[in-house]
């Protein structure tokens, strides 16, 4: 059984995909198909996937001011309008979607590949829609990107959920409307928005983070997190084992592929203050914008351009990171307090939500990040109480089996032939 996952979005979109498919083709007669950003190829190749590429390489089609804007949207609004310029990029991605589902048997797709819903009915396959995040209406909080916003009850809550589905199929629907046109004259059957349908869905999320509201339909599967255990190898590990052996247990400083390049620099002499003013050393890691090496590093810094999370972390004293959903459930499962420096969408979500946990200090958005409070919020996770709470909820996930639950869900559904 061919089955094809469509991702949309940077690594930490990614890789939850790449980890439920090596599960799942580890557990049963299945080849696994990523469709993924042609920057992603050797990492799904790695392991034992097919992939198929998305046109472009992401970390240079983040340089376009219209990604590059919807990347730092932080307030709704902003988010709204963001998305809209991303219409035309989004277009260029439907007959990509279209074209990597065909012969496949069944289709798991990210959010923001919206046109998996009507390419299956057009296949007669099942279909499974799967979240790197909560996103199905509940009035048990608000949607992310409006979870740190003050609270005005079960109603409203609920009405932010039915405002995000609406964003999120906004971006993509004149896209897959125009492409559709375009290849069979005439729209998609019950042309709607999908993310409204009862369908199976899973959320790579912790109940432990977020529980499962009592109010979502009974096709909805809180399943926990789904991990990729990356190794480290070769002289990296040794540097690292190295550095890591030398002191104390460094603090980690990374942002994801977010970060203004015009201000890197800037951005890395900030962050070699604050450790220098809590006394702390440091593992720096650049992404694809956030910071850059300078020509004089101080010996108790390491930087690197990329790392696996899954291997360091657990070996570092804090976690200095942006708030991106995949950083931050690596940061949880490693029993490590964090300090999340939110730059847009829903990093300012995770941000609160540790914080309400009391596994991470108050996060400090980026546009107010200094080196004073940056080392203020260091040195206040290694107060004992939240070094024990994110020790804690650091067990609880490494025992969730989130992966192993996904898989059962997705070989029923797909046996079953859900659609």
């Amino acid at each position: 059984m061919l089955i094809t996952m469509l991702t949309a979005g940077t690594r930490g979109d990614v890789q939850p995909y790449i980890a439920l498919g090596v599960a799942l083709q580890k557990a049963g007669d299945y080849t696994i198909r990523i469709a993924a950003s042609e920057n992603f190829e050797s990492l799904v190749k790695e392991f034992g996937l097919e992939f198929y590429p998305l046109p472009g390489d992401l970390s240079k089609i983040a340089e376009d001011s219209r990604i590059r804007k919807a990347m730092e949207a932080d307030n709704p609004l902003k988010i709204i309008m963001s998305f809209n310029r991303l219409k035309s990029p989004i277009f260029d991605f439907q007959k990509d979607f279209y074209r990597a589902c065909q012969g496949s048997d069944g289709i798991i797709y990210h959010p923001g590949a919206a046109i998996a819903y009507f390419i299956a009915q057009r296949l007669n396959i099942p279909s499974i829609l799967a979240s790197p995040f909560p996103m199905q209406p509940t009035q048990d909080y608000p949607a992310l990107i409006f979870y740190h916003f003050p609270r005005l009850g079960k109603g409203f809550n609920r009405l932010t959920h039915l405002v995000f589905e609406e964003i999120m199929w906004g971006m993509s629907k004149s896209g897959i409307k125009a492409f559709w046109q375009k290849e069979f004259r005439t729209n998609p059957p019950n042309f709607a928005n999908p993310f409204r349908k009862q369908q199976p869905t899973i959320v790579s999320c912790s109940n432990y983070v977020f529980p499962k509201p009592q109010d979502l339909p009974v096709t909805v599967h809180n399943t926990g997190y789904w991990f990729l255990d990356e190794g480290v190898n070769g002289l990296l590990k040794e540097e690292l084992e190295d550095f890591l052996s030398s002191g104390s247990p460094p603090v980690y400083v990374g942002f994801g592929s977010l970060g203004d390049p015009t201000q890197a620099e800037k951005t890395t002499q900030l962050v070699i203050n604050a450790l220098n003013l809590c006394g702390q050393r440091g593992i720096l890691v650049t992404g694809w914008h956030g910071m850059a090496k300078l020509d004089r590093m101080p010996e108790t810094i390491l930087m690197l351009e990329s790392v696996s999370h899954a291997w360091l972390f657990p070996r570092l004293s804090v976690i200095v990171h942006h708030g991106g959903a995949g950083t931050t459930a690596a940061a949880l499962r490693s029993g490590v307090p964090s300090v999340i420096i939110p730059h847009a969408n829903d990093q300012f979500a995770w941000g609160t939500r540790l914080y309400e946990l009391g596994v991470a200090a108050k996060p400090i958005p980026r546009k107010k990040l200094t080196a004073n409070n940056l080392a203020a919020a260091i040195t206040d996770t290694f107060r004992q109480e939240v070094r024990q709470k994110a020790k804690v909820l650091g067990e609880k996930i490494q025992g969730e089996k989130g992966l192993e639950k996904a898989v059962q869900i997705v070989m029923d559904c797909f046996k079953q032939g859900s659609t």
